[in-house]
């Protein structure tokens, strides 16, 4: 869309260009709209060839260029590997494609692969025995009960109770009710990136996301219950700045806390509504404060960079809550459903693998995705349909599309099932034929999911697909040399300079860059004596202004449920946010969850979460 400005500013674009238009898909022009150039269609975008090698060349210097012109987020190690791998004596023996580089980089974004997390640390010159990833697992290690997945599938599954499970028959159209155990699968992520950015957008695609990983647990699942937080700095309310708030400014391309509460809770609600599913938990909260680093100096933290939190819980049939590499054949076909490739959302696995503020504000804005809650719906009936067929589900493996496009989850599909796969660009649907491979490949969206489906099952599928009005692409199959090499093939029929955009072995893709090491020193913060008596606050729950702090914030209005959600604060040192849940199976098995949030322990103690999340299910 086009927003034409009459008139004679005095320079375009004005300073208030981001107040009248959304840069992602609208723009502005001091000229009226060339409609044939809009509505023209424009040849496909070449693919290119990153020349690293020739007479002269510094390999690792145009590689460098190439990471800052694309945000592709690469970190030194990374580069290096790369320059090793297409080295003349390396597996592909030739120059990169755009294509090959840009999704290397989603698939080994932090976004990912979470580099961090699995990092070696050295603290205070000690290598710590776990990585945090470990830490995290050692939960399960010590309490292994009742958990029938986790850390390996797309939510966590845990064994549930005797229920039924109710679908239509899509042979003949007729509700059934099969007694058996109904596990139950919980989730919880967080789209702080894209809410920082464009808080509607980031937010709504937040939920969708984790609804697409609730959707594709196993070999198919299906969401229930939704639920977001949402964690900012100062809001700084234009004549309502209160004493406690601070003004420090933020980047110019990330939204202001009250930008952020006004629109992204608005966001997460209209995609959980719009899909279909309810939205019954939440929690906000403000937090900025200055921590005296020494004597002399202080710090300010914060969420300038928000946290949006999108969570929440459903149900997968037992035989089908685990995904199985043994059902997938060689010959299989990879299956697209869901919509056709624009360019909206690219890189974003990438861009939000970096501090935030810190990549160019193109590359920001052209990270966020756009939600379409109504086709992910037309999805999810697909899959609906599949698993109420049980063992006889056309769906061998599943997995969403989310950060990374197509170049993160077909590769992962076709690695997890144990095999390499040849692809044809040119049988993605596509609404826009000007897009170059790279970006058809890559761009991001919130309503696809990639799945390997048999020959025998493929007329099944497309019989459910056509009756729910789903999309989908037939785009390659699963493929083993008789050597046992794995390759990645991607071709482009449509290219004569080109035809292999993608060429590899598997092993360059998910082969083993260097792990990442982390050297940090230890600081003691100047923190306040902790007070175990409540002398001091009982004098402060007197006073009316504490009712106003940025603490107090009672949130049931931002979910669409209040009388089924609550807030409160549980306040003193360590000032913790509580908000709680409760939502039932059928009116048989209430479920409470509860969200909690403390930003000041973090700062005090170093094994302390900034938030948690806690599911209950009351037995009867």
């Amino acid at each position: 869309m086009t927003i034409t400005l009459r008139g004679d500013p005095p320079a375009f674009p004005p300073p208030f260009a981001n107040e009248l238009h959304d840069r992602m898909i609208e723009d502005l022009s001091p000229d009226p709209p060339n409609l044939r150039a809009m509505f023209a269609e424009h040849a496909p975008a070449p693919a290119k060839s990153i020349p690293l090698y020739g007479k002269g060349v510094d390999a690792r210097r145009l590689l460098s260029q190439a990471n800052t012109e694309l945000g592709l987020a690469l970190d030194s190690s990374e580069i290096d590997y790369l320059v090793e791998a297409y080295a003349p004596s390396g597996p592909p023996a030739r120059n990169p494609t755009d294509v090959e580089l840009f999704m290397f980089a989603q698939l080994n974004s932090e976004h990912c692969r979470h580099k961090q997390f699995n990092a070696r640390w050295v603290i205070d010159g000690e290598t710590k025995q776990h990585t945090l990833f470990g830490m995290i697992r050692t939960t399960q290690a010590a309490n292994p009960q009742s958990v029938i997945s986790v850390y390996n599938n797309n939510a966590a599954v845990m064994e549930g109770f005797e229920g039924s499970h109710l679908a239509a028959d899509p042979e003949t159209n007729e509700w059934t009710q099969a007694k058996e155990m109904v596990h139950y699968l919980a989730k919880v992520e967080t789209h702080n990136h894209p809410t920082a950015v464009s808080p509607y957008p980031g937010s709504a695609t937040g939920s969708g996301g984790e609804i697409r990983d609730e959707g594709s647990v196993g070999r198919g699942s299906k969401p229930k219950m939704g639920l977001s937080g949402f964690a900012v700095s100062e809001l700084l309310i234009p004549g309502f700045k209160q004493p406690w708030e601070w003004a420090i400014g933020k980047p110019d391309h990330i939204a202001s806390g009250l930008d952020i509460m006004i629109n992204a809770p608005l966001g997460s609600s209209y995609f959980n509504n719009k899909f279909g599913r309810p939205y019954l938990g939440t929690y906000f909260r403000t937090f900025l404060t200055r921590i005296s680093t020494n004597r002399h100096q202080s710090e300010m933290r914060g969420y300038h960079k928000p946290i949006m939190l999108a969570g929440g819980v459903g149900n997968v049939r037992p035989e089908l809550a685990l995904k199985n590499p043994r059902d997938v054949t060689s010959g299989a076909y990879t299956v697209i459903l869901g919509g056709p490739a624009m360019l909206i959302g690219l890189g974003g696995s990438a861009a939000s693998s970096v501090s935030g503020g810190s990549s160019s504000a193109n590359i920001d804005f052209a990270s966020v995705q756009r939600g379409n809650a109504e086709v992910q719906r037309r999805v999810q009936e697909v899959i609906n349909a599949c698993t109420a067929l049980g063992l006889d589900t056309p769906i061998r493996l599943i997995h969403d599309v989310s950060g990374g496009g197509l170049a993160n989850a077909l590769p992962e599909l076709v690695h997890d099932a144990g095999y390499g796969a040849t692809f044809e660009l040119r049988e993605i649907d596509n609404a826009d034929h000007g897009m170059s491979p790279m970006q058809i490949w890559c761009w991001e969206a919130q309503e696809r999911y990639v799945m390997v489906v048999v020959q025998k099952d493929l007329p099944l599928l497309k019989l459910i697909a056509d009756l729910e009005r789903c999309g989908y692409s037939i785009v390659g199959k699963t493929t083993l040399s008789e050597s046992g090499e794995k390759r990645l093939i991607l071709l482009d029929r449509e290219s004569t300079d080109i035809p292999k955009p993608i060429d590899l072995p598997m092993s360059v893709l998910f082969g083993k860059p260097p792990k990442m090491t982390k050297v940090v020193e230890s600081r003691k913060l100047m923190l306040p004596p902790f007070d175990a008596s409540l002398s001091t606050y009982i004098r402060v729950f007197r006073l009316k202004t504490f009712w106003r702090r940025r603490s107090i914030a009672y949130s049931p209005c931002l979910a669409l449920a209040p009388n089924r959600s609550s807030s409160l604060l549980v306040t003193g040192p360590l000032e913790a946010s509580l908000s709680g849940t409760k939502w039932s199976v059928r009116g048989r098995y209430p479920w409470q969850t509860w969200l909690f949030l403390q930003p000041r322990s973090r700062l005090a103690s170093k094994p302390a979460r900034p938030w948690r999340w806690v599911s209950d299910l009351r037995w009867p």
